[in-house]
């Protein structure tokens, strides 16, 4: 493995205050009224009453040309992931937010968290080297490059580039588990990673496994992977099939996304053709307590979130792999969707119902489950969540059996030309909905709604949505 450059000259800052659209007066959740608005925002918006678009940073600089990915947070800060780097956003007046620094370091997809002074991004692309001035290499090549990067954030306007740790075919997410009690003082990465080739020397098959990188934030010099735990000795979901013509059902060869849940000493696993429930009370060795499949309706786990009370879990299909339109009556309302699951204190999952927004989107729009997040009131399962082209949804699941959308915010058709596009995730933070769009870029929206007014009130220094926290639920 070649030596990371150590300190990285970062993009100058570019101060953008949120570009202004106008706002439309909608009669009902499902009414989409169009506006037109300035810049990259010429399209059609739709939302519900109860939504406001308060800004939005349009992609420029360094990073103009990459895809907008996934957000964590810390204190008034938000952190954007880019297929080229990352930026970090100041959002102390959610109204006006202003880029700090751009970072400029390709890898895609570059998955993003924070902790502390730390700062960790997934590269699942084939690199020449674990340099930010890597190009792609093939790789069947050895000495080609995937896996974490670590950054040294103690200067939120110059991060430092401190270490690479390499990993078995590369990190496309990974998963912020910390350390507690002896361990404390440790971060592990829980790597996810999938689709080995015999002809890859660094991601042979079989693949079950994750990689598990130990991170000692007093010295992040040092970090290393320390295991590599089997999650299906039997090579898991065999694949066949698909629910739909245009996907199959994907075979089980490593997870797609973890998200854990600390304080409960559980994670749940969405892995391409099994959803699972781990036990991380021993966090160097997590250990799989449930496994379910959906043969019929799922086409490939892409990522779990659990209620605040983790008494239930919601799992995503990314039918046609986010780059299909699975919004419309063809595809119907069991597919392309989330599925809600009650959680046992045993760990067992029983399935309750799917979940899908209720607005079918043009053939032209990429539209599927994707990534979001808890709102957390006391007593209510509450989610906000991306659906690319389908736009933001917030939705309650508090009776499993019959969820239903409270309000929804969305853009019109990207021109064909632009191909995929939409939010890649949307986050409940300290009051607000924050998004990151993969083409549109920046988006800051605020639900105003009776339901989760008392979660404004819930104040977090540090989020990474993939390592879910103890909500002090209102």
């Amino acid at each position: 493995m070649r030596r990371p450059t150590l300190a990285i000259a970062a993009a100058a800052a570019v101060a953008l205050s949120g570009a202004g659209i106008g706002t439309a007066t909608a009669k009902g959740p499902d009414d989409r009224v169009g506006v037109s608005g300035t810049d990259l925002l010429t399209d059609e918006i739709g939302r519900s009453v109860n939504v406001k678009h308060l800004a939005n940073i349009a992609p420029s600089g360094v990073l103009a040309e990459g895809v907008g990915t996934d957000l964590a947070f810390q204190d008034d800060k938000v952190f954007v992931g880019n297929y080229d780097g990352f930026s970090i956003i100041d959002v102390r007046n959610p109204r006006k937010p202003k880029t700090i620094v751009q970072v400029k370091c390709p890898g895609s997809q570059n998955d993003i968290t924070v902790s502390g002074d730390l700062l960790y991004l997934s590269t699942d692309s084939s690199r020449s080297d674990d340099s930010c001035e890597s190009t792609s290499q093939s790789a069947t090549i050895k000495d080609s490059w995937e896996g974490i990067k670590i950054f040294d954030i103690s200067d939120v306007r110059n991060p430092r580039y401190v270490k690479s740790v390499e990993t078995a075919c590369g990190s496309h997410t990974h998963t912020l588990v910390p350390g507690k009690g002896k361990t404390k003082g440790n971060d592990y990465l829980y790597v996810s990673s999938y689709s080995p080739r015999d002809e890859y020397p660094d991601c042979q098959t079989p693949h079950d496994l994750i990689s598990i990188v130990k991170v000692d934030k007093a010295a992040p010099t040092k970090s290393e992977v320390i295991a590599t735990p089997n999650l299906f000795p039997d090579g898991g979901n065999p694949g066949g099939p698909g629910p739909t013509p245009i996907a199959g059902r994907s075979a089980t060869t490593g997870c797609h996304d973890i998200t854990a849940l600390p304080h409960k000493n559980l994670a749940a696993g969405a892995c391409m053709g099994d959803g699972i429930i781990m036990d991380i009370s021993s966090p160097e060795k997590p250990r799989v307590i449930e496994r379910v499949q959906d043969n019929e309706n799922f086409a490939f786990w892409h990522s779990a979130t659990f209620n605040a009370d983790a008494t239930k879990v919601v799992f995503t299909d990314e039918l046609g792999g986010g780059g299909a339109p699975t919004c419309n009556t063809d595809i119907g309302p069991n597919r392309g969707a989330n599925a809600i699951y009650s959680l046992s204190k045993l760990g067992k999952l029983t399935f309750k119902s799917y979940y899908k927004i209720p607005r079918h989107q043009g053939e032209t729009e990429n539209c599927v489950a994707h990534n979001g997040s808890i709102i957390p009131v006391a007593g209510r399962d509450i989610m906000v969540q991306s659906w690319y082209q389908g736009g933001v949804s917030v939705w309650d699941f508090t009776n499993s059996k019959k969820p239903k959308e409270l309000g929804y915010f969305e853009r019109g058709p990207l021109p064909v030309s632009e191909g995929t596009g939409g939010t890649w995730s949307t986050y409940y933070y300290n009051g607000h909905l924050f998004s990151s769009d993969i083409a549109r870029g920046f988006d800051v929206l605020k639900f105003n709604d009776k339901a989760t007014k008392k979660a404004d009130k819930v104040i977090m220094d540090e989020f990474n949505a993939q390592s879910q926290p103890k909500y002090k639920v209102r």
